[in-house]
């Protein structure tokens, strides 16, 4: 049997401890064949077998998104986008430019609209949506996607001009006059203006309400959705993501990328979540256990859930252990309470079902790990991996329960504020000084012994992992009393792919380049070793190539 494919004179970054590098890597088929020097390797050439010189580029395992959304981000592509949009003369013009090229009347929806973006001091309002477009409804979102600004006309369109019963966590910001000021927190508050799009709700229904389109999708609209789907992939494809661990997700999901995979386009590893509302019942896992048994492929698979704890410290939504700065008196709600999460995490964990919780606030990230520790004493240790998404403020004293628990912490490096262009206002106000140092604790939890897993969140940053690595490898401190919590190279990219690879049930077959392996393979046209990190942002790859298939090629 000879090689398929041969990538040659490469700086073969393997993450394997057996054998840390080469210099070539052979594939055949959809596995690797051979590891080593380039006389070694090219011994495995034949007639038809390709060979790619790296030019000295890194080769790697191809990255892990550790968490991410799919199918939202790929339908965001085409909104209007206000990333470093500063003051409103700057607004209207971007905006003004995107209602040329996109006349009509659909609802006009913006993304990556920082809290600040109007000024530190003035916060967006419906007035200033007014003022750039009256007639018709408007709705842009924060980065992080848990607080929206929408027009008056959205306002009156959605039914909530003069506010609504919410549930916890979930607010529409009321002005003086009795009416919706134009800021919309969490899903409750968002979701009816989200709802006037004429395209629905399809792309956001695997994470606004976990339920399946109804009635479902003619043909036309499948197609549609298909489409939507494959620039997502694409995407993913041209960055070097060969693995995929969606954050949202039902059965409809589900089906769009096994329809992709039996046309033979599903170009990523892609694991599915079933996504449990808190308006759920504990019944509802049934469902959960449902699509595990279902999808269990390499390519394609679910079988695990994921959960909201609380919402974002930018907004004072996330969950804390003492209140917060900006607004004594008040800690956040949860959206479980935690007698209630305890109950949800022990009855997945005694399906085998993964968890994995959004929980940005060190109060979150504690009733989290106050369920997992309850499942464990109800169902016995086992390999779970239950995952806490994001962790950006934890409490000292919870930082080592996450390797006595056998958690994963699933965290962003371009989350942090001041990486990635995001503002540092107000994050940092908001949580106060006192948990700076807690907060983004890349460094105190790796010496604790928890296992990290990388990711960008797509579409809340961008989805370009080299971006993200360059942010974890050399982010700054926000006063001279936090500790360094830079990333060595090592650490960030074993964190983006033999850590996700672990994450995702799939050590041993992909997120290491090891001889038998999965070809799963990332193709740089520079030596990452050698390079500046905080030059990285910009490097795109070469080639990425899944399952022994090249997906993309520069």
């Amino acid at each position: 049997m000879t090689a398929s494919l041969i990538i040659t004179n490469a700086a073969v970054l393997t993450m394997d401890p057996a054998r840390p590098t080469a210099d070539a890597i052979a594939i055949s088929g959809n596995r690797i064949m051979r590891l080593g020097t380039h006389a070694e390797v090219m011994s495995e050439q034949g007639a038809a077998t390709r060979v790619v010189d790296a030019g000295g580029g890194t080769v790697m395992p191809g990255f892990v998104e550790g968490h991410m959304h799919l199918f939202a981000g790929a339908a965001e592509l085409s909104h209007l986008q206000l990333f470093g949009t500063r003051g409103f003369d700057e607004l209207k013009a971007r905006t003004d430019a995107y209602l040329r090229q996109n006349p009509g009347d659909d609802l006009i929806i913006g993304e990556q609209a920082d809290y600040v973006i109007i000024g530190e001091h003035e916060p967006l309002s419906r007035h200033h949506l007014d003022r750039i477009v009256k007639d018709r409804p408007i709705l842009v979102f924060s980065p992080d996607h848990h607080t929206a600004w929408a027009n008056t006309v959205a306002l009156e369109m959605a039914g909530i001009l003069k506010g609504r019963k919410l549930g916890p966590g979930n607010e529409i910001v009321m002005g003086a006059d009795g009416l919706a000021q134009g800021e919309l927190r969490e899903g409750e508050a968002i979701d009816p203006v989200r709802a006037l799009s004429k395209k629905g709700m399809r792309d956001r229904l695997g994470l606004a309400t976990g339920g399946e389109p109804e009635p479902y999708p003619t043909k036309a609209e499948f197609e549609t959705d298909l489409e939507t789907m494959r620039v997502g992939l694409r995407h993913a494809a041209a960055h070097g993501i060969t693995f995929v661990q969606n954050m949202d997700g039902n059965i409809y999901t589900l089906e769009l990328l096994e329809e992709l995979q039996r046309r033979g386009e599903l170009t990523a590893r892609v694991k599915v979540p079933f996504h449990f509302k808190n308006f759920m019942d504990i019944s509802m896992l049934e469902k959960a256990s449902q699509m595990a048994e279902r999808w269990q492929g390499d390519m394609l698979s679910s079988g695990f859930v994921k959960l909201f704890m609380d919402g974002v410290a930018d907004s004072a939504t996330a969950v804390m252990v003492e209140d917060y700065a900006s607004r004594p008196g008040w800690k956040g709600d949860p959206l479980f309470e935690p007698e209630r999460f305890a109950a949800i995490a022990t009855e997945a964990d005694r399906r085998g079902l993964q968890v994995a919780v959004h929980a940005i606030g060190d109060g979150a990230v504690r009733i989290v790990l106050d369920g997992y520790e309850a499942a464990l004493k109800a169902n016995g240790r086992r390999d779970s991996r239950h995952r806490v998404e994001h962790v950006e403020v934890i409490h000292p004293d919870d930082i080592p329960r996450f390797a006595e628990l056998g958690v994963i912490a699933s965290m962003q490096p371009p989350h942090a504020p001041g990486n990635h262009g995001l503002p540092l206002e107000p994050y940092l106000s908001n949580i106060g000084e006192a948990r700076w140092q807690w907060a983004f604790a890349w460094k105190a939890l790796r010496e604790a012994g928890a296992r990290l897993v990388f990711g960008t969140d797509w579409p809340v940053s961008d989805i370009d992992p080299l971006w993200s690595l360059q942010s974890a490898m050399t982010r700054g401190r926000w006063n001279d009393q936090m500790p360094d919590n830079r990333q060595s190279l090592h650490q960030a990219v074993h964190s983006y792919t033999a850590d996700g690879a672990h994450v995702g049930f799939m050590e041993g077959k992909t997120g290491v380049l090891k001889e038998g392996m999965l070809a799963d393979i990332c193709v740089l046209p520079v030596d990452l070793a050698k390079t500046d990190p905080a030059t990285y942002n910009g490097i795109k790859p070469r080639m990425t190539v899944c399952d022994g298939r090249v997906v993309f090629e520069a």
